[in-house]
């Protein structure tokens, strides 16, 4: 029997007040509901990132690199992640230095993985951040995916408990994750056919 895909779904924003959580959990119970995918939320603001990295780079250093105590269970889950969704609100046009911060620790972690993005932001839905971070998962040989979700002016979409219920984003995030479960499977296969030549 096919073990089911592993996928983490990653709050990136820390800040005080953010709208990560309300989406984040969304995501989560789409992926549940989809089949054959095991879901891992993983919260950013759980774990130590510190912004100063030591000398030597996470590529040349491999697995000894010199990781906080604090970083341990998040570099395990992305080296387990078979696939990645990445939640993220829109900082200045960008995303924020806690998402760069995670990726700059870590490397072979999104080494030939599919990666989704789903924004949340102002008018632009978070869109500037996707753009940006397709330029950093592609150095890292992460695999951005074509399909992604955004949320405009997302408070204005919350219900009067502060939850997101869109019957028309779960289709979309249902044909976001059909890309993604392809991919995780597809590169499943070809790592365990070979090491990925980065």
């Amino acid at each position: 029997m096919t073990q089911p895909l592993r996928i983490a779904v990653i709050l990136a924003s820390v800040r005080e007040g953010r709208g990560g959580p309300v989406f984040g959990s969304w995501v989560a119970e789409q992926v549940a509901a989809y089949g054959g995918l095991q879901v891992e939320l993983i919260d950013l603001a759980d774990h130590e990132i510190p912004l100063s990295l030591p000398a030597e780079s996470p590529k040349a250093a491999g697995p000894d690199y010199p990781r906080p105590d604090g970083q341990a269970d998040l570099t395990d889950a992305l080296e387990a992640a078979e696939g990645i969704i990445i939640v993220t609100p829109e900082y200045n046009h960008s995303f924020p230095a806690s998402l760069k911060s995670a990726l700059d620790w870590h490397f072979t972690q999104w080494q030939a993985k599919p990666v989704a993005l789903v924004s949340y932001g102002g008018d632009s839905g978070g869109r500037h951040a996707t753009l940006h971070l397709e330029n950093v998962l592609t150095e890292l040989h992460a695999h951005p995916l074509q399909a992604r979700l955004a949320f405009p002016r997302y408070w204005e979409r919350l219900d009067e408990h502060g939850r997101f219920d869109d019957p028309d984003s779960a289709v979309y995030a249902k044909a976001m994750l059909a890309q993604l479960a392809w991919w995780a499977d597809a590169l499943r296969a070809a790592r365990a056919k070979s090491s990925y030549p980065a």
